[in-house]
């Protein structure tokens, strides 16, 4: 039965992967409906045309009169609420909202929400392999994979979604079972005022959540909720009643709860205290939706991570180089820097630098300094990035990522490690993260 009516016009505004998610989504609930991109050929223009030629699509500037038509219109992520022409069409009458808000109104089972600047797509992978583990009919999606509306299904016993802000803009009212805002630091400050104005988009997921996970290390994951509502925690410290933390025993760390030790540090395949903070964090919001510890567990133990996100890619005379393409802000590199940078024998040698999308650096100087030998710059930013770094380490600048390698493996020691981790998005010189990823690891294979 749908749950939207349809006699009324909606309009999908943007036709991406997740515009073509709600065109797929609308057609099966036989309402009326138009696609709208502001692109004179988006990514799935041919797929529409191709699977719902009947389906009326305009590309090119937003026609504010067109949009005034609609009762509702359907915006995806990639673009702003704030543009002007979809103010005007709301202050004409049209509903603005997303995929998320039609997921949530159609979704009969359990909600496991998360978000943050940081993390949420490997904490959203280890919720779902822990569901998976213990048997749990479960579907992993949104920002992360499949979009959250492909996902709906009558046999879904837990969903596990991951959020962008952009997502959670047109995010009414989610109604999660928990959800959790893993960190907040800057990102996409090209999109946001300010930092505030961020951190209040990513807190929309709390909206309606029966309970909440929060960090302890960083207070701007905390919501303001009533008192009745459950909430958990997580942390590098010592736990507590309904916490999850590190306990030290016999001069090893666990993974612990509460009071009780589960789970050696040293098990776990991936590496650094911020991938500590991530296997906490999942184990909260598993216990908070009822997963079996021991499957949790299990899941921890045979992690072996994400691709692009800190990930191991090999050993050079005695120095491992790490993948971690994926940290696009600044707060995602401060986390590899210091994660690592704490649980290696030998400094770390930097690959920083692209498009810093208006973000403030400053707050890389001092990890740089304490946990770096060198850093190497490349991209769109780097001179940014070299003015704030000055003084504090040595700094290479190199024109591409294979001279970086090469630059690195030249600076490095035995003990040491070399990272990329731009604090920067890709695209001023890749495709995307993942080819500067690949790139790097074949920089790093061609080494001698």
């Amino acid at each position: 039965m749908s749950l939207i009516a349809s006699d009324q016009f909606r309009i999908v505004v943007g036709l991406g992967k997740s515009g073509m998610s709600l065109v797929r989504y609308l057609a099966r609930q036989r309402v009326r409906f138009a696609v709208v991109d502001t692109r004179a050929n988006p990514p799935e223009l041919s797929t529409l045309r191709e699977q719902f030629p009947q389906v009326e699509v305009r590309c090119g500037e937003l026609d504010v009169e067109f949009l005034g038509r609609a009762s509702e219109l359907l915006i995806s992520p990639g673009l702003a609420v704030a543009t002007p022409a979809l103010q005007e069409a709301a202050r004409r009458g049209a509903k603005l909202s997303g995929d998320i808000d039609l997921f949530a109104r159609e979704a009969k089972a359990p909600i496991v929400a998360i978000t943050g600047s940081n993390a949420k797509s490997t904490v959203t992978t280890l919720v779902g392999e822990m569901a998976a583990a213990a048997g749990r009919k479960v579907a992993v999606g949104g920002n992360l994979g499949t979009p959250a509306l492909d996902l709906l299904a009558d046999d879904v016993e837990l969903y596990v979604i991951e959020l962008s802000s952009f997502q959670l803009e047109t995010t009414e009212l989610l109604n999660a079972e928990v959800a959790t805002c893993l960190n907040v630091s800057e990102d996409h400050m090209d999109r946001y005022a300010d930092l505030p104005a961020y951190h209040l988009a990513k807190h929309r997921i709390f909206r309606g959540a029966r309970q909440v996970v929060v960090n302890r290390d960083d207070p701007l994951s905390r919501p303001m909720i009533a008192d009745q509502v459950p909430c958990w925690s997580f942390g590098l410290g010592k736990p507590d009643f309904k916490r999850f933390g590190l306990l030290e025993e016999n001069g090893e760390k666990y993974l612990a709860y509460q009071f009780e030790a589960l789970l050696p540090v040293r098990e776990l395949k991936v590496r650094g205290a911020h991938n500590q903070s991530n296997a906490l964090a999942a184990l909260a919001l598993g216990h908070a939706v009822g997963l079996p510890m021991a499957a949790m567990l299990d899941t921890l133990k045979a992690f072996t991570g994400l691709a692009h996100r800190c990930q191991w890619v090999g050993e050079r005379a005695g120095v491992s180089y790490y993948d971690d393409s994926k940290a696009t802000n600044v707060g995602a590199a401060l986390a590899a820097i210091e994660g690592l940078g704490t649980d290696i024998a030998g400094k770390l040698v930097l690959i920083a630098g692209g498009d810093g999308k208006g973000a403030d650096f400053s707050s890389l100087r001092k990890p740089v300094a304490a946990h770096c030998r060198a850093v190497v710059l490349l991209g769109r930013d780097a001179d940014k990035l070299a003015a704030v770094l000055d003084g504090a380490v040595e700094i290479l600048r190199v024109d591409s990522l294979q001279a970086a390698v090469e630059q690195s493996a030249a600076i490095a020691q035995s003990g040491d490690a070399v990272l990329l981790s731009p604090a920067c998005a890709s695209l001023d010189m890749f495709k995307n993260f993942e080819e500067r990823g690949r790139l790097f690891a074949q920089a790093v294979e061609a080494l001698v």
